[in-house]
C-alpha cells in the first residue's frame, strides 16, 4: 500500500515512516524539503499518484492566531482537492482532544476548522484526537516561565507519549475509515502543575511550579474537563514513570 505522510520527518511523522516500512509499505515522507508543499501545491499531485492513504501530522509553524488558522485552513483546502483528483481512499488527521472545548484558543479554532474541511470532503476520513504528549511538557513549563517560577493551572491531563500515538495512527491507516472521529490519551491522569513539577524534577530543573487556578494554557483558563477525552477513547500503554527513564537512557 502506498502511504503519504504530511510532515514526515517531523516527531509522529518520523515514527510513522519507520512504523510502516517496517510492515513493508510504500511510504512516502512528505515535506517542503521533499519538494512536496500543502501550502502552496507544490509536488502534491505527483506525491499522491497511486496512494491510498494520507496521514496528515502537519502542524502550523506559527502558533500566531490569523497564521495557525490561514496555515490549517490553506493547506487542508490544497491537500484535500489533490486527494480528491488522485482518488485517494482514507484521509487520516491527527487533532487535539479539547480542540472543540476551548474556542478562545486560536490553536483550537484552528484545528476545529481543519477537521471541519475533513469532514465537508469526498474523502473517507479518521479523525484521531490526542491529548499532550509527554514530549511537550518542557514546552508547557518554558511557556509558563517567569523567572524561576512556572506558573500552572491544577486542572486535569491525561497526556501520552508520542510513540503511543503513532502505533494508533498506524493502525488506523491500515484499517478502514471510520468517517468519525477517534480519541486516544495515555494510561495515566495528572494534575497539570504536579506532573511538570516532576518533569523538572526529574531533569534537575531548579525551577519550581507555583499552582495558580487562573494560570492560562497557551492562553485559556482551564477546568478538568478541558484537556481530558470522554469515556470512548483507546488508551496508550507507556506509563510517564517509563516515558521518563527512556529519555533518561537517550541522554
Amino acid at each position: 500500500m502506498k502511504i503519504v505522510i504530511i510532515d514526515g520527518s517531523g516527531l509522529i511523522g518520523s515514527k510513522l515512516v519507520n512504523n510502516l516500512r517496517q510492515l513493508e509499505h510504500e511510504v512516502v515522507a512528505a515535506s517542503p524539503r521533499s519538494g512536496i508543499n500543502t501550502i502552496t501545491g507544490q509536488g502534491l499531485a505527483g506525491a499522491l499518484t497511486g496512494t491510498q492513504v494520507v496521514i496528515d501530522v502537519a502542524n502550523s509553524p506559527s502558533f500566531e492566531d490569523k497564521a495557525v488558522l490561514e496555515f490549517f485552513e490553506t493547506s487542508g483546502r490544497n491537500l484535500l482537492a489533490a486527494e480528491v483528483a488522485a482518488g485517494v481512499g482514507q484521509h487520516v488527521a491527527l487533532s487535539v482532544v479539547g480542540a472543540d472545548r476551548l474556542p478562545d484558543s486560536g490553536y483550537m479554532r484552528a484545528k476545529m476548522a481543519q477537521e471541519k474541511l475533513i469532514k465537508n470532503s469526498k474523502i473517507p476520513y479518521t479523525i484521531l484526537r490526542s491529548t499532550q504528549f509527554f514530549e511537550f511538557l518542557s514546552g508547557i513549563a518554558d511557556a509558563a516561565t517567569d523567572g524561576q517560577t512556572v506558573r500552572l493551572s491544577p486542572a486535569l491531563v491525561q497526556p501520552i507519549a508520542s510513540d503511543d500515538v503513532a502505533a494508533v495512527l498506524t493502525e488506523i491507516a491500515l484499517g478502514a475509515p471510520a468517517n468519525g472521529t477517534i480519541e486516544v490519551a495515555g494510561p495515566e491522569k495528572f494534575r497539570l502543575d504536579e506532573l511538570v513539577q516532576r518533569f523538572l524534577s526529574a531533569n534537575q530543573d531548579a525551577r519550581r511550579v507555583s499552582t495558580d487556578i487562573h494560570a492560562r494554557y497557551f492562553g485559556v483558563e482551564l477546568s478538568d474537563h478541558s484537556l481530558t477525552p470522554g469515556d470512548r477513547l483507546r488508551v496508550g500503554r507507556i506509563r510517564f514513570e517509563e516515558w521518563l527513564g527512556r529519555q533518561a537512557q537517550v541522554a
